[in-house]
């Protein structure tokens, strides 16, 4: 029974991660599955059946590839939308946006990682894109050092550990950032993360006072120099204001 009991699991997982495949792609092969799985071809064949059979995922006949099907959009109906962060605050978002004609994103902590729950898009022509979802390191990044500057010792202690710490980020010059986040109330990066990108990002905290995300602009170098970015912070600030009274503590 027990043995019965870990295959069920292992089994659960394995459909799980084929589900997170399309995270980043909105269509994907059957060999492209087993390649960001590592499963073998047979075990992803046999889950895709399962998961098309049950809705999760269909296949497109004509290109012979995978996509999300209709009952993940019914799970997704079901959220409770009114504590939704990446819901509730998306008018504010593209509010700002609006005002400061840059891409808004918002990031949350999952671990040692920020995730792009959020974004609305820059509407000129030479933008900066990332799609929701995506995951970075707390290492790097305005976002990051949001989440860092906030959280607490025990956090910043598991950041400076982490065996995938890059080697070109001093570690003194990281603390020393963080201090001046807090001070400031926000923090800037140009070129951290990725060539050619700048970032300007504020804490949000809900109406407790509890850290809930980083609000991020961010943009081209050639736009967003570091009197742009500051010039920024005003209004990101009442944004996140006005953000914070809309979220109530758990």
């Amino acid at each position: 029974m027990g043995d019965e009991k870990k295959t069920t699991v292992r089994a659960a997982e394995r459909a799980l991660d084929i589900l997170l495949c399309f995270v980043d792609q909105s269509e994907l092969g059957m060999m492209e599955i087993a390649s960001k799985t590592g499963l073998n071809k047979s075990t992803v064949f046999r889950l895709l059946a399962t998961l098309e059979a049950k809705g999760f995922v269909k296949r497109d006949p004509r290109t012979d590839k995978y996509e999300l099907g209709f009952r993940i959009w019914e799970l997704s109906a079901s959220l409770n939308r009114s504590d939704d962060p990446a819901v509730l605050l998306l008018p504010e978002m593209e509010r700002l946006r609006d005002e400061l004609d840059e891409t808004v994103s918002l990031y949350v902590r999952d671990g040692l990682e920020r995730v792009r729950i959020q974004a609305v898009e820059s509407r000129q022509a030479i933008r900066r894109v990332a799609p929701v979802g995506a995951r970075m390191p707390l290492s790097v990044g305005a976002s990051s050092k949001v989440l860092v500057a906030y959280g607490d010792r025990e956090l910043l202690r598991a950041v400076l550990t982490d065996p995938d710490w890059p080697e070109t980020v001093d570690k003194d010059a990281f603390r020393a950032q963080l201090e001046k986040i807090r001070e400031d109330g926000f923090a800037l990066s140009v070129e951290e993360r990725e060539e050619g990108t700048a970032a300007v990002a504020v804490p949000v905290f809900s109406r407790g006072g509890k850290l809930v995300a980083a609000l991020t602009v961010s943009g081209p170098v050639l736009r967003m120099n570091e009197p742009t970015m500051i010039s920024f912070v005003p209004a990101m600030k009442l944004t996140a204001e006005r953000m914070g009274r809309m979220l109530r503590d758990e």
